[in-house]
This record gives C-alpha cells, sequence and structure tokens, in this order.
C-alpha cells in the first residue's frame, strides 16, 4: 500500500484523464512491474501501458547549507479501454 504515494493534479494530468492516462507519485525504489500489479490488484482495472520519469530535484537554501527535497519518481499509468480509476470518493 506504501509503493504509490498519492495521485498527481495538475493542469497537465487532468488533460491526460481523458485519454485514460493516470499520474502518481511512487516509491524510488519501484519499478514498473510492482506498480502495476499493485494497481491492477487494488484497482481492478488492466494496464495497458505505464511511463515513468523522475522530475529534477529542487534546491533549499537553509542558511549556508543547500538542502535537495526528496526524490521521487512518477508513474504515467494508461489504462485499457473500459477502465478508469475513481480519484475522488463521492463522500
Amino acid at each position: 500500500m506504501d509503493k504509490v504515494k498519492n495521485p498527481v493534479l495538475t493542469e497537465k494530468s487532468i488533460r491526460l484523464l481523458e485519454k485514460k492516462q493516470y499520474s502518481f507519485n511512487v516509491d524510488s525504489e519501484s519499478n514498473k512491474t510492482e506498480i502495476k500489479r499493485w494497481i491492477e490488484k487494488f484497482s481492478n482495472v488492466k494496464v495497458k501501458a505505464m511511463n515513468s520519469h523522475r522530475p529534477p530535484r529542487k534546491k533549499k537554501y537553509i542558511g549556508s547549507i543547500i538542502a535537495h527535497s526528496v526524490r521521487y519518481k512518477r508513474m504515467i499509468i494508461t489504462l485499457q479501454p473500459g477502465y478508469s480509476i475513481p480519484l475522488f470518493s463521492n463522500e
């Protein structure tokens, strides 16, 4: 359950929802096969394709020390026709 951190809701990811593509931030040590099995098992969907990338780290200055933001991996998951993942609950 801790492999997929959270869904990404940006302007680009909302446009991708029309093409049945969902964006998620995932654990940086996870690979595509683990994430595919996890999504198919817990969301009851069939995954057609997956793309992954690591966004660039951002610098943060704390006095004279340079710190970097936490590295994560972003997955863009394309579902087969007829499937969807509810991102928002109806509560």
